[in-house]
């Protein structure tokens, strides 16, 4: 883009796609399209906002970039950790916010239809009237389900439904040609081709843009119970979660809060669990284990049977809490990211390790704290291994530093850099570093056969 009249006659070509009152300049767009949530990549100004409102549209500006050679990013509500929303130099930055219907609720099949800026919250309204579920919370409701499958989200519930790809049986796709594709359908079981469905999937808007999926629902439980637990170590947290998955109780949430976390939550909430002073200051790290049941008889069975084996297990007592207090444990919880921007965080980082190595792992961490000068506070999705951590490292040099053998120990350890996040472009430079190259090639082989001009989301993931 060479700037004053070449940038107007974009907009003029984009206007004639979708109408003037869904193209925003770059002086018009605001500045909430000029990034995401991530903490380390900074805003860029997009060349122009489009706001369609169909597939078609969708598709005709693709093919108006791909003529141009103009970069694409896609966008749902901006709530992701890694940079992938920001937009390129030059961007269309393509807002599926005016394409966020339920299309369809099919309840016998047990499948939503949804465009990708429909809200979770907003999708939870909708199979709540229907007795069901999209089981999927990454920890913001606010978030869109396209932004989720860009990025496969997960949450403290993966424990019991898995993540995001779990949930998706199939897409529709705009392709970097502006030609249009359906995967996958109403079915949970195929072996017909390559599974395009899973390979977008998390491939953060590099390979294709999401306009229409069909989401995995279930009946929706109506009891729930939350008991926390805490312990004087983390070995002792960790060592607990295989028990009670083995013991067939099904949790719902399995999450490990260290005590520096657990601090932050009740400073920065107000939230009071009851717990006596004398085991707060004997307790390093909680665990919060949530159950839910259809039956009410049977989910007191559970808490019982929980409770009684935390005790076996070390904890030093076990809580059942009132449900108040439970939902704004866990609503504090899934809001870790906030508190810890709220208190000055440098960073978020959600590395991912087999669930029998976060002990090791977490003791890694500490004296890599240590070693570089830093704070780390922690908590994550212990049924998973999912481990986030909040860094506290101003400078900007020492902080790469540590994020590099941060990522290389989990990585060490059997893990990956990311287990919900993704990669984007903060995480980029130590996934390329880390990563086996012979699957880097193979990956941007991919790229190549989606996108062969290299005009989907350049900068995120592969560079």
């Amino acid at each position: 883009m060479g700037g004053g009249e070449n940038d107007r006659d974009l907009l003029d070509a984009l206007a004639a796609v979708v109408g003037p009152d869904r193209v925003l300049g770059p002086d018009d767009a605001g500045e909430d399209y000029e990034h995401d949530e991530c903490l380390t990549v900074a805003p860029r100004r997009p060349a122009a906002v489009v706001l369609p409102e169909t597939t078609e549209e969708v598709a005709a500006v693709v093919r108006l970039a791909a003529g141009r050679g103009v970069p694409i990013t896609a966008r749902g509500s901006g709530t992701g950790l890694s940079g992938a929303a920001t937009p390129a130099d030059g961007a269309i930055v393509v807002s599926f916010e005016r394409m966020a219907a339920v299309l369809e609720l099919d309840t016998d099949n047990h499948v939503a239809v949804v465009q990708p800026g429909l809200r979770l919250n907003e999708l939870d309204e909708v199979t709540a009237a229907a007795g069901l579920v999209y089981p999927v919370y990454p920890g913001e409701y606010s978030a869109s389900l396209g932004g989720n499958i860009a990025t496969n989200a997960g949450g403290m519930r993966a424990v019991k439904y898995g993540v995001t790809r779990h949930q998706v049986l199939g897409l529709e796709l705009v392709l970097a040609d502006g030609s249009i594709v359906r995967t996958g359908g109403k079915f949970v079981k195929a072996t017909t081709g390559y599974d395009l469905t899973q390979l977008v999937i998390g491939s953060e808007g590099t390979l294709a843009l999401v306009t229409e999926a069909t989401l995995r629902l279930y009946p929706r439980p109506e009891h729930q119970a939350t008991v926390l637990a805490p312990f004087t170590t983390l070995d002792e947290v960790t060592a607990a979660v295989p028990r009670i998955i083995d013991s067939g109780v099904g949790p719902l949430i399995l999450e490990y809060i260290d005590i520096l976390t657990m601090s932050a939550v009740a400073s920065f909430t107000g939230l009071e669990l009851g717990i006596p002073q004398e085991i707060k200051d004997t307790a390093l790290a909680y665990l919060v284990v949530m159950l839910e049941n259809t039956d009410p008889t049977r989910l007191d069975d559970d808490i019982h049977s929980v409770a009684s084996q935390l005790h076996e297990l070390g904890a030093i007592d076990a809580y059942v809490l009132p449900p108040a207090a439970a939902g704004q444990l866990i609503d504090a919880r899934e809001k870790a990211f906030w508190m810890a921007k709220a208190n000055g965080a440098d960073d978020i980082v959600d590395i991912v390790v087999p669930r029998a190595q976060i002990p090791e792992f977490m003791e890694k961490v500490a004296a890599l704290a240590a070693e570089h000068e830093a704070w780390i506070a922690g908590c994550g999705h212990a049924g998973d291994g999912n481990v986030h951590l909040g860094i506290f490292c101003a400078d900007d040099q020492r902080r790469s530093r540590l994020l590099s053998a941060l990522f290389a120990a989990g990585v060490g350890l059997g893990g990956a850099i990311s287990g919900e996040h993704g990669i984007g472009e903060a995480k980029q430079a130590y996934f390329l570093e880390l990563e086996d190259p012979a699957k880097v090639a193979l990956m941007r082989r991919i790229k190549a056969a989606f996108d062969p001009d290299g005009i989907l989301n350049p900068g995120t993931l592969l560079g």
